[in-house]
């Protein structure tokens, strides 16, 4: 006897296939693929967009205005659900297709589950070539979405209906394993989209992936906890492993019986509430002082779900104490083994209370905790000074627009940058009050990401307040999933700040002797420098005519009106304000290698090139 079968296209087998998997962790089930974002085009209209009409009551559909947003917004709603829950996008062939090559980068290297479903050229190759193929002179088997193989945590193309149901229960298992996750493509010809196979009944069962914990091996958490106990400086170095295994619970019960201080990376920041004793705020390029200048004598440095990027390290330079030793807790072995560390391979969880279990009766000395936590309260004076505005009626400084930010959110709102200038001041000076408020995508630093991200988040957690903090330079990268939030009726607020140019790029060019040239938005002068007036460009105008609500702020005292107005709102919203141009944030703390020209005639690279060399010179290999 036979087992039964049903007849369905390739499109609408997939469809059925991803509206019936899960994960499960801690007894919580979710939906693996929640819903799917698409624009349609020839390669996945007749395919993909009919199986969502034919499933359109078990898989929600979004409709996207840009490819590369929509993996976006998918990436933001992951990491706003700990990587639990994930959703889809679908394109068309060729621009469609290579528009996800930038989005499916982000995901990857954050370490974040997005499903990819470019449309392909016909398997048959009946039409040959097609409206927007690629013709390779000697490989006849490429196609535009093999750009997606290096940006891919897994891909296949699928060029029969029946091998379809190997490969969709591999991606499943890659994007639901916290090891292995990030972007997954499934290449789908528009052809075997359409083509019809039967089907076996199994492939459209429930299915449940469980998303493990794995424990530490007893004999790395032997060798951890001898580390930490002859350690008399260790400092935690808090990455988003932590918040992805939602750890913070186990992460402050450690560090009250311990008493090691924790400092974050971007991704981390939040794995502490900010007024927690043990909290030092950033560490590294962009880190607070009391963080860099304890990276800097600590004997131990304990990597929690990090994975060490040159921000963190200060490009090698922050870690300085001759005796340095690294204990990297990670879930994944590739980076447990940065810095030549002592590792514990688990997840951060589990391995954070086994350490824990075994090290009752440790605290650092109390000269130690006196000192940081003296570091911290000076530190916390600086916020202060940042954020202060004395006149209601002046013209706000990017600090202060954050100043008032922090005043108008509650614990459970959600601030989302990604590139620009504001990531340094967040980084250095943001009060999080909980663990997922702070979410900066710094592993790709991606302009354009904040406001579909938001749209993700919104998606993920109906009901609470977001903010999309953009600067001009990244709002005129990609708007356009403006129109998105208003469709969705999602009331996602955006923070628009206008400072005329790249401002973070701007002082980096300074600094590297590149003396500012090409990072302004303004005219073009007679001598060919752009340095005359701003341009006459009105971005909140361009906002309302998207369909956003818009509050123009011009002063400190509108600022906060205007915000308190937002986030009160039940609709997309965006507080517009130009900022006084002078810097008020802290410098760096810590160095950033970019190199300098090493020959140059103009004396602004020449004077960069001496400091450069002067900084190099303390980079250190921990071997």
């Amino acid at each position: 006897m036979s087992a039964p079968t049903r007849r369905l296209t390739t499109a609408q087998a997939l469809v059925r296939f991803l509206s019936v998997q899960y994960t499960e962790r801690d007894g919580v089930r979710r939906r693996l693929i929640a819903g799917t974002w698409g624009i349609f085009g020839h390669g996945n209209v007749a395919g993909v967009g009919q199986a969502l009409v034919e499933y359109a009551d078990v898989m929600p559909y979004h409709q996207g205005r840009n490819e590369q947003s929509m993996v976006h917004a998918a990436v933001g709603y992951a990491r706003q659900l700990n990587r639990l829950s994930a959703q889809a996008v679908t394109t068309s062939i060729g621009p469609g297709a290579t528009n996800l090559v930038t989005g499916a980068a982000l995901a990857t290297i954050n370490r974040l589950p997005v499903l990819l479903l470019p449309g392909d050229y016909f398997a048959s190759h009946a039409p040959d070539p097609l409206l927007q193929q690629l013709e390779h002179p000697v490989e006849a088997d490429v196609s535009v979405n093999d750009t997606l193989r290096p940006v891919s945590r897994y891909f296949d193309r699928i060029t029969r209906p029946e091998a379809l149901i190997p490969s969709a229960l591999q991606a499943m298992r890659v994007l639901a394993d916290p090891a292995e996750t990030g972007a997954v493509t499934l290449a789908l010809p528009q052809d075997v989209q359409a083509e019809a196979y039967d089907w076996p009944e199994e492939f459209f069962a429930e299915r449940v992936w469980y998303v493990r914990r794995p424990a530490p091996d007893p004999v790395e958490l032997n060798a951890a906890v001898e580390a930490i106990r002859s350690a008399r400086r260790p400092l935690i170095v808090a990455g988003g492993g932590v918040h992805h295994s939602e750890a913070e619970q186990a992460l402050k019960a450690f560090v009250e019986a311990t008493g090691i201080p924790v400092a974050s990376t971007q991704a981390g920041k939040g794995s502490l509430r900010h007024d927690h004793p043990a909290d030092l705020g950033g560490i590294g390029h962009t880190g607070t002082a009391v963080s860099d200048d304890l990276a800097r004598t600590a004997d131990l440095v304990i990597g929690v779900g990090t994975r060490y990027t040159d921000f963190t390290t200060a490009s090698g330079t922050l870690f300085r104490n001759p005796d340095v030793r690294f204990l990297n807790l990670n879930i994944t072995a590739f980076d447990a083994h940065k810095l030549a560390a002592r590792t514990l391979v688990c997840d951060a969880r589990s391995g954070l209370e086994k350490v824990a279990e075994r090290l009752a009766g440790y605290r650092v000395p109390e000269a130690y905790e006196a000192e940081y936590r003296a570091g911290k309260e000076r530190w916390d004076e600086v916020v202060e000074a940042a954020y202060r505005a004395g006149d209601d009626s002046a013209v706000p400084t990017q600090t202060q627009v954050l100043g008032a930010l922090d005043a108008a959110v509650g614990d459970d709102d959600v601030v989302i940058n990604a590139a620009g200038s504001l990531p340094g001041d967040l980084h250095k000076l943001w009060r999080s009050r909980s663990p997922r408020q702070y979410h900066l995508e710094y592993g790709y630093s991606c302009m354009g990401y904040e406001i579909p991200a938001a749209i993700g988040v919104q998606q993920a957690a109906p009901g609470t307040p977001v903010w999309a903090l953009v600067g001009d330079g990244t709002y005129l990268m990609m708007p356009t999933e403006i129109v998105t939030a208003v469709q969705e009726g999602l009331p996602v607020n955006m923070v628009l700040i206008q400072n005329h140019g790249y401002a973070s790029i701007g002082g980096l060019s300074e600094e590297t002797g590149g003396e500012r040239f090409g990072t302004a938005y303004r005219f073009r002068a007679a001598d060919g420098t752009f340095t005359g007036a701003p341009l006459p460009v009105d971005l909140a105008a361009n906002a309302a005519s998207l369909g956003m609500d818009v509050l123009r702020a011009k002063t400190v005292g509108e600022l906060r009106e205007a915000l308190a107005a937002a986030r009160a709102s039940d609709r997309p919203t965006c507080v517009y304000v130009e900022t006084d141009p002078a810097p008020t944030a802290p410098p760096a703390e810590a160095w950033w290698d970019v190199p300098v020209a090493e020959t140059a005639s103009r004396e602004a690279a020449v004077e960069a090139r001496e400091r450069y060399d002067r900084q190099v010179a303390d980079r250190r290999r921990h071997l």
